[in-house]
């Protein structure tokens, strides 16, 4: 089974072709500044754009943000890092990450430099942690509760760099962390609402949200993992998938768009012929949207489905 849909070739030209989301225009990154010491921009890496986006929230004017992996194809998991990437990284006063294994090769790449920047690591920075006798779950940005922190995170690390300006990466921060607090308040009346409801997902991804509007996941436990590893799901774990769906057992499906394959599209596909809602989700930012809009939808797109 293809899992995802590019390939490590593609991948390469994404590295080459790093996309600033910063507000001075810098497609390139401007590299080290001293901290912002000087009057420049704080210049900071993220391993994704949705690390990205959360940072130039928290920082603003003051901060010149490089986001690695932006494109909505793109699998932080399997992406390989070049040149090119170790060079922006090397000029960072900041590399912001999503760790828990999610972006490896950004820690590998750290790692391998002789003058080490600081990292805010966001799984590390969220607090979660792995439920008794199992596997943590690394897609901590699908957690409001855990982006929260994170931006915490960022505004003490920015306000490190660069005293001066601690009170306007504290106020940006305690903005932001006000705007997710109405998602936070959103996801609770669907809960209040829904709550209990049932759903499948085609990988993990979208778990936390799903936790904070009050919804249980039912699915089969072994099928999400095979999805995500990238094998083949067991015969009889597919006809317990595909019963799920179609029996409506679940109030709707989470589908995870950056993964392909035909036993993801053929659960999809018993979804939609058993009248089962589908709800399309991504692990990266979707083009001309920020994290909060990107949320938004996404619980939007979940009280439409239960309605």
């Amino acid at each position: 089974m293809r899992h995802r849909p590019l390939a490590v070739a593609a991948l390469a030209v994404v590295a080459l072709t790093l996309t600033a989301c910063s507000s001075d225009g810098d497609p390139g990154g401007t590299g080290g500044t001293g901290g912002g010491a000087d009057g420049d921009a704080i210049a900071v890496v993220a391993s994704t754009n949705v690390w990205g986006d959360v940072v130039s929230q928290v920082g603003g004017d003051l901060v010149s943000v490089t986001s690695i992996v932006d494109d909505p194809s793109a699998d932080p998991h399997s992406y390989e890092g070049s040149a090119r990437v170790q060079l922006e990284l090397s000029r960072a006063d900041l590399v912001v990450l999503n760790g828990g294994g999610y972006d490896d090769f950004a820690t590998t790449l750290v790692d391998a430099l002789d003058t080490r920047p600081p990292v805010v690591d966001a799984v590390e920075a969220s607090g979660l942690t792995a439920p008794d006798g199992g596997e943590l779950n690394e897609h901590v940005w699908y957690s409001l509760e855990a982006v929260q922190d994170v931006a915490g995170a960022v505004a003490d690390e920015l306000a490190r760099l660069d005293p001066a300006h601690a009170d306007d990466f504290a106020g940006n921060a305690e903005a932001f962390v006000g705007t997710l607090d109405g998602l936070l308040d959103r996801a609770a009346a669907i809960g209040a609402e829904h709550g209990g409801a049932a759903v499948a997902v085609t990988e993990p991804v979208p778990l936390y949200l799903v936790a904070e509007a009050g919804l249980v996941d039912r699915t089969p436990g072994e099928f999400s993992e095979a999805i995500e590893e990238e094998i083949d799901v067991a015969p009889a774990v597919m006809e317990a998938m595909l019963d799920l769906v179609s029996s409506h057992e679940v109030a709707f499906l989470v589908y995870n768009e950056q993964t392909t394959g035909p036993q993801t599209d053929q659960v999809v596909a018993a979804a939609q012929d058993a009248d089962v809602p589908v709800v399309r989700v991504t692990e990266t930012l979707p083009e001309g949207k920020d994290y909060v809009t990107w949320m938004t939808d996404n619980l939007e797109a979940f009280a439409q489905a239960l309605a």
